[in-house]
Protein backbone atom coordinates (compact mmCIF):
# COMPACT_ATOMS: atom_id res chain seq x y z
CA UNK A 1 0.00 0.00 0.00
CA UNK A 2 1.02 3.41 -0.78
CA UNK A 3 1.19 6.37 1.90
CA UNK A 4 -1.52 7.96 -0.80
CA UNK A 5 -3.47 4.79 -0.35
CA UNK A 6 -3.16 4.83 3.21
CA UNK A 7 -3.97 8.49 3.70
CA UNK A 8 -7.07 7.91 1.63
CA UNK A 9 -8.08 5.16 3.38
CA UNK A 10 -7.93 6.48 7.08
CA UNK A 11 -10.24 9.05 5.73
CA UNK A 12 -12.71 7.11 3.99
CA UNK A 13 -13.13 5.38 6.92
CA UNK A 14 -13.45 8.28 8.90
CA UNK A 15 -16.22 9.56 6.54
CA UNK A 16 -18.08 6.21 6.14
CA UNK A 17 -17.72 5.24 10.41
CA UNK A 18 -17.74 1.21 9.52
CA UNK A 19 -15.14 -1.37 9.49
CA UNK A 20 -15.90 -4.50 6.75
CA UNK A 21 -14.97 -7.80 5.44
CA UNK A 22 -11.45 -6.93 4.83
CA UNK A 23 -11.12 -4.48 7.22
CA UNK A 24 -10.66 -3.90 11.13
CA UNK A 25 -9.78 -0.97 12.57
CA UNK A 26 -7.73 -0.59 16.65
CA UNK A 27 -6.63 2.85 18.19
CA UNK A 28 -3.05 1.92 19.33
CA UNK A 29 -2.69 5.20 20.83
CA UNK A 30 -1.54 4.01 24.15
CA UNK A 31 0.20 0.82 22.92
CA UNK A 32 -0.10 -2.33 20.64
CA UNK A 33 -3.52 -4.12 21.31
CA UNK A 34 -2.51 -7.74 22.61
CA UNK A 35 -5.40 -10.06 20.94
CA UNK A 36 -4.68 -9.65 17.40
CA UNK A 37 -5.04 -13.14 16.63
CA UNK A 38 -8.59 -13.93 15.64
CA UNK A 39 -7.98 -11.27 12.93
CA UNK A 40 -4.91 -12.24 11.51
CA UNK A 41 -6.30 -15.70 11.24
CA UNK A 42 -9.47 -14.72 10.26
CA UNK A 43 -7.75 -12.36 7.24
CA UNK A 44 -5.32 -15.09 6.40
CA UNK A 45 -8.20 -17.95 5.80
CA UNK A 46 -9.71 -15.66 3.12
CA UNK A 47 -8.60 -15.33 -0.16
CA UNK A 48 -8.47 -11.34 -0.15
CA UNK A 49 -6.30 -11.07 3.13
CA UNK A 50 -7.72 -7.90 4.98
CA UNK A 51 -5.82 -4.65 6.15
CA UNK A 52 -5.56 -4.09 10.09
CA UNK A 53 -5.71 -0.34 10.51
CA UNK A 54 -4.02 1.59 13.86
CA UNK A 55 -5.13 4.80 14.42
CA UNK A 56 -8.53 5.41 14.75
CA UNK A 57 -10.73 4.88 17.52
CA UNK A 58 -14.12 2.98 16.48
CA UNK A 59 -15.31 4.56 20.16
CA UNK A 60 -14.57 7.82 18.97
CA UNK A 61 -16.23 8.14 15.54
CA UNK A 62 -13.21 6.70 13.90
CA UNK A 63 -11.23 9.76 14.59
CA UNK A 64 -7.78 10.06 14.19
CA UNK A 65 -5.90 9.11 17.46
CA UNK A 66 -2.56 8.53 16.39
CA UNK A 67 -0.16 5.18 17.38
CA UNK A 68 2.02 5.61 20.32
CA UNK A 69 4.95 4.27 18.50
CA UNK A 70 5.18 3.09 14.82
CA UNK A 71 8.59 1.40 15.00
CA UNK A 72 7.20 -0.63 18.69
CA UNK A 73 3.72 -1.60 16.96
CA UNK A 74 5.73 -3.02 13.98
CA UNK A 75 8.04 -4.65 16.24
CA UNK A 76 4.96 -6.07 18.67
CA UNK A 77 3.05 -7.07 15.64
CA UNK A 78 5.32 -8.78 14.12
CA UNK A 79 5.96 -11.01 17.25
CA UNK A 80 1.94 -12.38 17.07
CA UNK A 81 2.37 -12.48 13.23
CA UNK A 82 5.04 -14.95 14.28
CA UNK A 83 2.70 -16.84 16.66
CA UNK A 84 0.47 -18.05 14.10
CA UNK A 85 0.62 -21.44 12.39
CA UNK A 86 1.41 -20.97 8.97
CA UNK A 87 3.54 -17.51 10.40
CA UNK A 88 1.55 -14.75 8.87
CA UNK A 89 3.66 -11.67 6.83
CA UNK A 90 2.36 -8.43 7.28
CA UNK A 91 3.26 -5.47 5.12
CA UNK A 92 3.56 -2.46 7.01
CA UNK A 93 3.13 1.30 5.94
CA UNK A 94 2.56 4.41 7.81
CA UNK A 95 1.64 7.95 7.07
CA UNK A 96 1.20 11.26 9.19
CA UNK A 97 -2.50 12.73 9.19
CA UNK A 98 -2.83 15.94 11.31
CA UNK A 99 0.25 15.28 12.59
CA UNK A 100 -0.37 12.26 14.03
CA UNK A 101 1.05 8.84 12.81
CA UNK A 102 -1.39 5.91 11.50
CA UNK A 103 0.12 2.42 10.18
CA UNK A 104 -1.74 -0.50 8.42
CA UNK A 105 -1.04 -3.79 8.24
CA UNK A 106 -1.93 -5.81 5.05
CA UNK A 107 -2.54 -9.67 5.79
CA UNK A 108 -2.32 -11.72 2.16
CA UNK A 109 -4.39 -14.50 2.41
CA UNK A 110 -2.67 -17.57 2.49
CA UNK A 111 -3.01 -20.46 -0.59
CA UNK A 112 -6.08 -22.70 0.71
CA UNK A 113 -3.29 -25.63 0.93
CA UNK A 114 -1.78 -24.16 3.60
CA UNK A 115 -5.05 -23.10 5.48
CA UNK A 116 -6.64 -22.66 8.32
CA UNK A 117 -4.11 -20.21 9.75
CA UNK A 118 -4.07 -20.23 13.55
CA UNK A 119 -3.23 -19.09 16.95
CA UNK A 120 -0.68 -21.57 17.93
CA UNK A 121 -1.35 -20.65 21.51
CA UNK A 122 -4.79 -22.08 21.90
CA UNK A 123 -4.57 -24.84 19.11
CA UNK A 124 -6.36 -25.31 15.80
CA UNK A 125 -9.33 -26.21 17.52
CA UNK A 126 -10.21 -23.18 18.99
CA UNK A 127 -7.41 -20.78 17.19
CA UNK A 128 -8.86 -20.87 13.77
CA UNK A 129 -11.19 -18.20 12.51
CA UNK A 130 -13.31 -17.01 9.37
CA UNK A 131 -14.40 -13.01 8.61
CA UNK A 132 -17.83 -12.68 8.48
CA UNK A 133 -19.00 -9.03 7.76
CA UNK A 134 -16.98 -7.12 10.44
CA UNK A 135 -16.27 -9.88 13.32
CA UNK A 136 -13.99 -12.94 13.57
CA UNK A 137 -15.91 -16.01 14.34
CA UNK A 138 -14.43 -19.28 15.20
CA UNK A 139 -14.53 -21.80 12.58
CA UNK A 140 -16.94 -24.47 13.07
CA UNK A 141 -15.27 -28.30 13.27
CA UNK A 142 -16.89 -28.74 9.45
CA UNK A 143 -15.71 -25.65 8.41
CA UNK A 144 -11.67 -27.32 9.74
CA UNK A 145 -12.49 -30.57 8.22
CA UNK A 146 -13.01 -28.70 4.75
CA UNK A 147 -9.62 -27.31 4.91
CA UNK A 148 -8.10 -30.58 6.17
CA UNK A 149 -10.27 -32.81 3.00
CA UNK A 150 -9.22 -30.62 0.51
CA UNK A 151 -5.72 -30.54 1.55
CA UNK A 152 -5.24 -34.17 1.65
CA UNK A 153 -7.38 -34.92 -0.77
CA UNK A 154 -9.97 -36.59 1.28
CA UNK A 155 -13.15 -37.87 -0.98
CA UNK A 156 -16.41 -38.62 1.39
CA UNK A 157 -18.06 -40.40 -1.86
CA UNK A 158 -15.62 -42.80 -1.85
CA UNK A 159 -15.94 -43.71 1.55
CA UNK A 160 -17.17 -47.17 2.86
CA UNK A 161 -20.60 -47.78 4.36
CA UNK A 162 -19.46 -50.61 7.15
CA UNK A 163 -22.91 -51.19 7.18
CA UNK A 164 -24.25 -51.94 4.12
CA UNK A 165 -23.28 -54.97 1.70
CA UNK A 166 -23.07 -55.40 -1.60
CA UNK A 167 -26.31 -57.52 -1.71
CA UNK A 168 -27.98 -53.94 -0.82
CA UNK A 169 -27.63 -52.64 -4.57
CA UNK A 170 -29.73 -52.97 -7.63
CA UNK A 171 -28.07 -55.87 -9.41
CA UNK A 172 -28.85 -55.33 -12.79
CA UNK A 173 -28.82 -51.96 -12.74
CA UNK A 174 -24.72 -52.44 -11.41
CA UNK A 175 -24.46 -55.28 -13.59
CA UNK A 176 -25.56 -52.69 -16.60
CA UNK A 177 -23.25 -50.25 -15.82
CA UNK A 178 -20.68 -52.32 -15.21
CA UNK A 179 -20.91 -53.83 -18.63
CA UNK A 180 -21.12 -50.39 -20.10
CA UNK A 181 -18.01 -49.69 -18.80
CA UNK A 182 -16.29 -52.55 -20.03
CA UNK A 183 -17.72 -51.83 -23.35
CA UNK A 184 -15.88 -48.28 -23.12
CA UNK A 185 -12.45 -49.23 -22.08
CA UNK A 186 -11.31 -52.60 -22.90
CA UNK A 187 -8.90 -53.18 -20.51
CA UNK A 188 -11.78 -54.00 -17.89
CA UNK A 189 -12.83 -57.12 -20.28
CA UNK A 190 -9.72 -58.42 -18.09
CA UNK A 191 -10.16 -57.63 -14.68
CA UNK A 192 -12.69 -60.22 -12.18
CA UNK A 193 -16.13 -58.25 -11.32
CA UNK A 194 -14.70 -57.25 -7.56
CA UNK A 195 -11.40 -55.92 -9.44
CA UNK A 196 -13.31 -53.72 -11.66
CA UNK A 197 -15.73 -52.74 -8.37
CA UNK A 198 -12.56 -51.25 -6.92
CA UNK A 199 -11.49 -49.24 -10.18
CA UNK A 200 -14.83 -48.00 -10.81
CA UNK A 201 -15.06 -46.42 -7.21
CA UNK A 202 -18.05 -49.15 -6.61
CA UNK A 203 -16.32 -50.55 -3.65
CA UNK A 204 -14.22 -50.89 -1.21
CA UNK A 205 -12.62 -54.29 -0.19
CA UNK A 206 -16.33 -55.84 -0.67
CA UNK A 207 -17.99 -53.02 1.03
CA UNK A 208 -19.81 -50.72 -1.34
CA UNK A 209 -18.85 -46.99 -1.36
CA UNK A 210 -20.99 -44.18 -0.44
CA UNK A 211 -21.36 -43.16 -4.34
CA UNK A 212 -22.28 -46.57 -5.19
CA UNK A 213 -25.01 -46.89 -2.29
CA UNK A 214 -25.92 -43.44 -3.96
CA UNK A 215 -26.33 -44.40 -7.14
CA UNK A 216 -27.39 -48.34 -7.07
CA UNK A 217 -29.15 -48.72 -3.32
CA UNK A 218 -31.98 -50.24 -2.87
CA UNK A 219 -32.57 -48.12 -0.06
CA UNK A 220 -29.93 -45.49 0.46
CA UNK A 221 -31.77 -43.16 3.07
CA UNK A 222 -32.15 -46.78 5.57
CA UNK A 223 -28.80 -45.72 5.89
CA UNK A 224 -28.55 -42.23 5.54
CA UNK A 225 -31.94 -40.87 6.25
CA UNK A 226 -30.95 -37.17 5.87
CA UNK A 227 -29.23 -37.76 2.63
CA UNK A 228 -32.42 -36.83 0.66
CA UNK A 229 -34.55 -33.88 -0.47
CA UNK A 230 -37.75 -32.38 1.24
CA UNK A 231 -39.51 -29.47 -1.15
CA UNK A 232 -42.28 -27.41 -0.02
CA UNK A 233 -44.58 -25.00 -1.21
CA UNK A 234 -44.67 -21.37 1.35
CA UNK A 235 -47.79 -19.22 0.59
CA UNK A 236 -45.30 -16.16 0.99
CA UNK A 237 -41.69 -14.85 0.58
CA UNK A 238 -40.62 -16.42 3.70
CA UNK A 239 -41.12 -19.32 5.98
CA UNK A 240 -43.69 -19.05 8.28
CA UNK A 241 -46.22 -17.26 5.96
CA UNK A 242 -49.37 -18.96 6.43
CA UNK A 243 -52.31 -18.77 4.16
CA UNK A 244 -55.69 -17.40 6.46
CA UNK A 245 -56.68 -21.21 7.11
CA UNK A 246 -53.21 -21.06 9.11
CA UNK A 247 -51.65 -23.35 6.35
CA UNK A 248 -47.73 -23.32 6.34
CA UNK A 249 -46.79 -25.05 2.99
CA UNK A 250 -49.36 -25.48 0.39
CA UNK A 251 -47.41 -28.59 -0.70
CA UNK A 252 -44.98 -30.59 1.28
CA UNK A 253 -42.68 -33.66 0.33
CA UNK A 254 -39.46 -35.81 1.31
CA UNK A 255 -38.04 -37.48 -1.66
CA UNK A 256 -36.08 -40.19 -0.94
CA UNK A 257 -33.81 -42.52 -3.14
CA UNK A 258 -31.07 -43.00 -5.75
CA UNK A 259 -29.93 -39.65 -7.13
CA UNK A 260 -31.95 -40.73 -9.98
CA UNK A 261 -34.84 -41.27 -8.64
CA UNK A 262 -34.50 -38.31 -6.25
CA UNK A 263 -34.00 -35.84 -9.69
CA UNK A 264 -37.32 -37.64 -11.05
CA UNK A 265 -39.03 -36.66 -8.40
CA UNK A 266 -37.80 -32.84 -7.83
CA UNK A 267 -37.99 -32.35 -11.26
CA UNK A 268 -42.02 -33.65 -10.85
CA UNK A 269 -42.96 -31.61 -7.78
CA UNK A 270 -41.79 -28.68 -9.12
CA UNK A 271 -43.46 -28.86 -12.14
CA UNK A 272 -46.75 -29.58 -10.36
CA UNK A 273 -45.95 -26.15 -8.54
CA UNK A 274 -45.11 -24.23 -10.91
CA UNK A 275 -47.67 -22.03 -12.92
CA UNK A 276 -47.80 -22.29 -16.65
CA UNK A 277 -48.96 -19.46 -19.30
CA UNK A 278 -49.84 -20.37 -22.99
CA UNK A 279 -47.61 -18.32 -25.75
CA UNK A 280 -48.52 -17.63 -28.83
CA UNK A 281 -46.35 -16.77 -31.44
CA UNK A 282 -47.61 -13.31 -33.29
CA UNK A 283 -45.65 -14.82 -36.26
CA UNK A 284 -46.72 -18.23 -36.58
CA UNK A 285 -50.10 -18.27 -34.57
CA UNK A 286 -48.68 -21.22 -32.99
CA UNK A 287 -49.70 -21.94 -28.91
CA UNK A 288 -46.69 -22.93 -26.75
CA UNK A 289 -46.73 -23.22 -22.86
CA UNK A 290 -44.15 -21.38 -20.82
CA UNK A 291 -43.92 -22.52 -17.44
CA UNK A 292 -43.07 -20.15 -14.41
CA UNK A 293 -39.08 -21.30 -14.39
CA UNK A 294 -37.23 -22.89 -17.16
CA UNK A 295 -37.38 -26.61 -16.46
CA UNK A 296 -33.85 -26.91 -17.60
CA UNK A 297 -32.36 -24.46 -15.30
CA UNK A 298 -34.41 -26.26 -12.12
CA UNK A 299 -32.85 -29.74 -13.20
CA UNK A 300 -29.43 -28.33 -13.75
CA UNK A 301 -29.40 -26.82 -10.12
CA UNK A 302 -31.11 -29.71 -8.56
CA UNK A 303 -28.38 -31.83 -10.60
CA UNK A 304 -25.56 -29.48 -9.29
CA UNK A 305 -26.88 -29.95 -5.39
CA UNK A 306 -27.12 -33.72 -5.98
CA UNK A 307 -23.73 -33.94 -7.47
CA UNK A 308 -21.70 -31.44 -5.72
CA UNK A 309 -23.26 -31.21 -1.86
CA UNK A 310 -20.89 -32.24 0.83
CA UNK A 311 -21.31 -35.77 2.16
CA UNK A 312 -19.37 -35.99 5.06
CA UNK A 313 -19.93 -36.81 8.33
CA UNK A 314 -21.09 -33.02 9.29
CA UNK A 315 -23.42 -32.65 6.64
CA UNK A 316 -24.84 -36.08 6.14
CA UNK A 317 -27.42 -35.35 9.08
CA UNK A 318 -29.20 -32.15 6.48
CA UNK A 319 -31.53 -32.79 3.21
CA UNK A 320 -31.35 -30.85 -0.01
CA UNK A 321 -33.61 -28.36 -0.05
CA UNK A 322 -36.09 -27.00 -2.09
CA UNK A 323 -37.93 -24.03 -1.47
CA UNK A 324 -41.06 -22.32 -3.51
CA UNK A 325 -41.84 -19.03 -2.48
CA UNK A 326 -44.66 -16.51 -4.17
CA UNK A 327 -41.55 -14.73 -6.10
CA UNK A 328 -38.69 -17.00 -6.28
CA UNK A 329 -37.47 -20.82 -5.97
CA UNK A 330 -34.37 -21.62 -4.02
CA UNK A 331 -32.08 -24.55 -3.78
CA UNK A 332 -30.11 -25.26 -0.79
CA UNK A 333 -27.19 -27.29 -1.15
CA UNK A 334 -25.70 -28.28 2.33
CA UNK A 335 -22.01 -27.68 2.16
CA UNK A 336 -19.78 -24.45 0.96
CA UNK A 337 -18.39 -24.20 -2.40
CA UNK A 338 -15.14 -26.60 -2.69
CA UNK A 339 -11.68 -25.67 -3.10
CA UNK A 340 -10.80 -23.06 -4.62
CA UNK A 341 -14.04 -21.77 -6.57
CA UNK A 342 -15.40 -18.44 -5.56
CA UNK A 343 -19.23 -17.02 -6.37
CA UNK A 344 -17.85 -14.95 -9.11
CA UNK A 345 -15.94 -18.13 -10.69
CA UNK A 346 -18.82 -20.01 -11.00
CA UNK A 347 -19.22 -20.93 -14.85
CA UNK A 348 -16.00 -19.86 -15.78
CA UNK A 349 -13.13 -21.20 -14.22
CA UNK A 350 -12.46 -25.26 -13.85
CA UNK A 351 -13.43 -26.59 -10.12
CA UNK A 352 -12.02 -28.74 -8.54
CA UNK A 353 -14.57 -31.60 -7.70
CA UNK A 354 -15.48 -32.71 -4.42
CA UNK A 355 -17.00 -36.06 -5.21
CA UNK A 356 -15.22 -37.26 -8.72
CA UNK A 357 -16.25 -40.15 -8.06
CA UNK A 358 -20.04 -39.62 -8.03
CA UNK A 359 -19.74 -36.89 -10.90
CA UNK A 360 -18.04 -39.79 -13.30
CA UNK A 361 -21.51 -41.99 -12.15
CA UNK A 362 -24.06 -39.29 -13.19
CA UNK A 363 -22.46 -39.01 -16.76
CA UNK A 364 -23.82 -41.82 -17.29
CA UNK A 365 -26.74 -42.23 -15.25
CA UNK A 366 -28.13 -39.02 -14.47
CA UNK A 367 -26.74 -38.29 -18.00
CA UNK A 368 -25.00 -35.25 -16.91
CA UNK A 369 -22.34 -33.92 -18.52
CA UNK A 370 -19.41 -33.23 -16.06
CA UNK A 371 -18.08 -30.50 -18.55
CA UNK A 372 -18.92 -27.53 -16.14
CA UNK A 373 -21.60 -26.39 -17.89
CA UNK A 374 -24.24 -26.25 -15.12
CA UNK A 375 -23.84 -22.90 -14.05
CA UNK A 376 -23.43 -21.42 -17.42
CA UNK A 377 -27.23 -22.91 -18.64
CA UNK A 378 -28.91 -21.93 -15.47
CA UNK A 379 -27.98 -18.45 -17.03
CA UNK A 380 -28.85 -18.81 -20.22
CA UNK A 381 -32.53 -20.57 -19.87
CA UNK A 382 -32.62 -17.73 -17.28
CA UNK A 383 -32.08 -15.20 -19.77
CA UNK A 384 -33.61 -16.60 -23.05
CA UNK A 385 -37.41 -16.81 -20.44
CA UNK A 386 -36.69 -12.70 -20.21
CA UNK A 387 -36.19 -13.53 -16.13
CA UNK A 388 -34.11 -12.24 -13.88
CA UNK A 389 -30.73 -14.10 -13.34
CA UNK A 390 -29.63 -16.13 -10.87
CA UNK A 391 -28.71 -15.41 -8.03
CA UNK A 392 -25.48 -17.98 -6.24
CA UNK A 393 -24.81 -17.33 -2.85
CA UNK A 394 -22.15 -19.52 -0.66
CA UNK A 395 -23.20 -19.42 2.65
CA UNK A 396 -20.85 -20.66 5.45
CA UNK A 397 -22.60 -24.17 5.64
CA UNK A 398 -24.70 -24.19 2.51
CA UNK A 399 -24.52 -23.05 -1.39
CA UNK A 400 -28.01 -21.48 -2.51
CA UNK A 401 -29.45 -21.28 -6.30
CA UNK A 402 -32.36 -18.58 -6.21
CA UNK A 403 -34.55 -18.62 -9.51
CA UNK A 404 -36.68 -15.41 -9.43
CA UNK A 405 -40.20 -14.98 -11.02
CA UNK A 406 -41.91 -12.78 -13.00
CA UNK A 407 -43.53 -11.27 -9.91
CA UNK A 408 -40.31 -10.66 -8.08
CA UNK A 409 -38.03 -7.36 -7.82
CA UNK A 410 -35.13 -9.23 -6.39
CA UNK A 411 -32.79 -7.29 -3.99
CA UNK A 412 -29.42 -8.22 -3.64
CA UNK A 413 -28.12 -10.63 -0.64
CA UNK A 414 -26.10 -8.57 2.02
CA UNK A 415 -23.69 -10.95 1.49
CA UNK A 416 -23.72 -10.95 -2.81
CA UNK A 417 -23.85 -6.94 -2.31
CA UNK A 418 -20.17 -7.30 -0.45
CA UNK A 419 -19.04 -9.64 -2.91
CA UNK A 420 -19.86 -7.38 -5.73
CA UNK A 421 -18.29 -3.96 -3.47
CA UNK A 422 -15.62 -6.67 -3.25
CA UNK A 423 -15.36 -6.49 -7.19
CA UNK A 424 -15.63 -3.08 -6.99
CA UNK A 425 -12.41 -2.61 -4.74
CA UNK A 426 -10.73 -0.58 -8.22
CA UNK A 427 -12.79 1.22 -10.78
CA UNK A 428 -15.04 -1.56 -13.30
CA UNK A 429 -16.48 -0.84 -16.51
CA UNK A 430 -20.66 -1.80 -16.90
CA UNK A 431 -19.80 -5.02 -19.33
CA UNK A 432 -17.11 -5.31 -16.03
CA UNK A 433 -19.48 -5.88 -13.61
CA UNK A 434 -22.16 -7.21 -16.31
CA UNK A 435 -19.70 -10.10 -16.22
CA UNK A 436 -19.01 -10.68 -12.69
CA UNK A 437 -23.12 -10.87 -12.10
CA UNK A 438 -23.41 -13.08 -15.50
CA UNK A 439 -25.66 -10.47 -16.59
CA UNK A 440 -26.30 -10.29 -20.67
CA UNK A 441 -28.85 -6.97 -20.06
CA UNK A 442 -26.73 -4.06 -19.49
CA UNK A 443 -29.80 -2.23 -18.11
CA UNK A 444 -31.43 -4.74 -16.16
CA UNK A 445 -28.42 -5.12 -14.54
CA UNK A 446 -28.16 -1.25 -13.62
CA UNK A 447 -31.69 -1.00 -12.65
CA UNK A 448 -31.74 -4.48 -10.12
CA UNK A 449 -27.99 -4.20 -9.25
CA UNK A 450 -26.10 -1.53 -9.55
CA UNK A 451 -28.20 1.25 -9.12
CA UNK A 452 -29.54 -0.19 -5.21
CA UNK A 453 -25.95 -0.13 -4.18
CA UNK A 454 -25.45 3.14 -5.58
CA UNK A 455 -28.35 4.63 -3.73
CA UNK A 456 -26.91 3.14 -0.60
CA UNK A 457 -23.73 4.82 -0.67
CA UNK A 458 -21.91 1.21 -1.38
CA UNK A 459 -21.25 2.07 -4.70
CA UNK A 460 -20.10 5.11 -6.61
CA UNK A 461 -19.14 6.54 -9.97
CA UNK A 462 -15.94 7.73 -10.67
CA UNK A 463 -17.79 10.50 -13.34
CA UNK A 464 -20.59 11.39 -11.20
CA UNK A 465 -21.25 14.85 -12.65
CA UNK A 466 -21.47 12.38 -16.43
CA UNK A 467 -24.07 9.04 -15.11
CA UNK A 468 -24.37 7.76 -18.60
CA UNK A 469 -20.85 8.27 -19.96
CA UNK A 470 -19.67 5.45 -22.27
CA UNK A 471 -16.50 5.85 -20.13
CA UNK A 472 -18.48 5.94 -16.26
CA UNK A 473 -16.82 3.36 -13.99
CA UNK A 474 -18.16 2.41 -10.81
CA UNK A 475 -16.49 2.00 -7.48
CA UNK A 476 -16.75 0.88 -3.85
CA UNK A 477 -15.03 3.96 -1.19
CA UNK A 478 -12.75 2.27 0.97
Amino acid sequence: MLIDELIKLANDVRRIKTEGQTLEVKKAHDGCPHTLYDTLSSFSNQDSGGVLLFGLDEDGGFEICGVYDVHDLQKKVMEQCNQMEPPVRGIFTHAEIEGKMVCSVEIPGMDLSERPCYYKGTGRLRGAYIRVGDADLRMTDYELYSCEAFRKHLYDDIRPVERAGMNMLDADQLSAYVHLKRAERPGFARLSPEQAYEMLNISRGKVPTLAALMNFGLYPQGYFPQLAITAVVVPGTSIGNTTEDHIRFLDNKRIEGTLINMLDEAMAFCLRNMKTRTIIDPATGKRADQTEYPLLAIREAVLNALIHRDYSHYTEGTPIQINFFSDRLEIHSPGTLYGRMTVEQLGIARPDLRNPALAVMAETLLKAENRYSGIPTIRSEMAQAGLPPPVFENRRNEFVVTLYNRMSKPSIPARFSNDLAGFCSVPRTRQEIAGFLGVQANSYMMNHYVRPLLEKGILKMTLPDKPRSRNQKYYAPH
